[in-house]
């Protein structure tokens, strides 16, 4: 039980910071002069890529800490000001309303859906914490990533009915709660850092 629940939550996390409802609007914008009978097998291509890269980054993210150095406690203090920033601009988006994320013409490859939508920064960083972190073993990492992954291409791959129900208003309001708790989980990841460096100085 502690175990389904320990990959729950850290898929949940996973999936916060993805954000595939934030990220429906962006979605369609790059996919609107694509063929809607090509836009399913973009979206699953694009998916393939994202969860290539975000497991690599799973099993290999730790031998980049090993080659620059860096402490487990650095990441997660670096990783919680990241998701605090994801976190402001998802609870209070530019008054443009332009999201994080930024569309390209044309049929998109690898970029901008795959990476950063899928497989961003933010992340990234937030695996290289994981992995580093003694309460998570890889087995349940993978398993949380697989989890929030199909998630997430559920949600993208119903994008146009979501956005037909829910309009931009539902949809941000869906975005600015993943925010608001993506805030919550980056202050109690800095104060978890901190801790950690206090602990080993004492």
């Amino acid at each position: 039980m502690e175990l389904h629940a320990s990959i729950i939550s850290t898929a949940l996390i996973l999936l916060f910071i993805i954000d595939p409802f934030g990220n429906v609007p962006i979605l369609l914008s790059v996919l609107k002069d694509v063929e809607k009978s090509k836009r399913h097998k973009i979206i699953l291509r694009e998916m393939m890529f994202g969860l290539i890269i975000l497991m690599s980054f799973l099993f290999f993210g730790g031998k980049f800490l090993d080659i620059f150095n860096l402490e487990t406690e650095a990441v997660t203090i670096a990783g919680g000001i990241i998701l605090f920033v994801i976190g402001i601009k998802l609870t209070f988006p530019p008054a443009d309303g332009h999201s994080i994320y930024g569309g390209s013409g044309g049929e998109p490859f690898v970029v901008p859906i795959a990476i950063p939508m899928i497989a961003g920064p933010s992340t990234l960083a937030t695996l290289l914490v994981m992995t580093q972190s003694s309460q998570h073993s890889t087995q349940e990492l993978s398993l949380a990533v697989l989890l929030a992954w199909g998630i997430t291409l559920a949600v993208l791959l119903c994008s146009p009915l979501l956005y037909r129900i829910l309009k931009d208003k539902g949809l941000q309001a869906l975005e600015r709660l993943m925010g608001m708790l993506l805030l919550i989980m980056a202050v109690q990841m800095f104060i978890n850092g901190v801790r950690s460096i206090i602990l080993a100085a004492v």
